[in-house]
């Protein structure tokens, strides 16, 4: 595994009790993030993976709107936490770095490609592309920005040691219209945040 793998998995599996109840009630207080989501639920079509699914909070706002959706992430910490939480959706330890290893009608990959190094984001993207049906449709969030920020303290205090890569969503579309998918809407949250809807061809 990666250094970069090593410490972002060690840094959650640290923050993971501090950063479930950081996000238990995130939601509820961004209704422009709680829109895209209900969105892609009307708009997807099958069974969907949360990829970087963390504690599990964003996976079972899915499931409550009807969604079929199991969730991924880098942490078994965090994994824990899921299937404890949420023990009525499927929760599995994995990489984005590696084939998800199962179709899907639909992918989210929700401010988890934030910790992805550049060269690494057109293979995250093929994955995502070969593990989604055709006409599967993917959502991504994202800070946005020009930089690269270390991340040494986290949730609760803890010490952390990940990267915090922030983009432009021009820059991300590129990306994914190279993986072979077609950016269909871009959605700012702010100055700070977007989210891009796209298809796979």
């Amino acid at each position: 595994m990666s250094d970069w793998l090593t410490d972002t998995r060690h840094s959650y599996d640290t923050v993971a009790v501090s950063y479930a109840d950081y996000t238990r009630t995130l939601l509820d207080e961004l209704p422009y993030v709680r829109a895209a989501l209900r969105l892609f639920a009307e708009m997807v079509r099958g069974p969907v993976a949360d990829v970087g699914c963390g504690p599990g909070e964003v996976a079972a706002r899915l499931r409550d709107l009807g969604v079929d959706v199991f969730g991924v992430d880098l942490s078994p910490a965090m994994i824990e936490l899921a299937r404890r939480n949420h023990p009525g959706i499927r929760f599995e330890v994995g990489s984005m770095t590696e084939p998800l290893g199962t179709a899907v009608a639909g992918i989210l990959a929700w401010w988890s490609l934030i910790h992805i190094p550049d060269d690494d984001v057109p293979t995250v993207l093929g994955h995502f592309r070969e593990a989604l049906e055709p006409g599967g449709l993917l959502m991504v969030g994202f800070h946005v920005g020009d930089e690269t920020r270390l991340k040494t303290q986290g949730y609760g205090g803890h010490p952390m040691k990940v990267h915090v890569h922030l983009r432009r969503p021009e820059r991300v579309a590129r990306w994914l219209e190279a993986a072979g998918f077609t950016v269909e809407a871009q959605w700012l949250l702010g100055t700070d945040g977007a989210v891009l809807f796209a298809r796979r061809g």
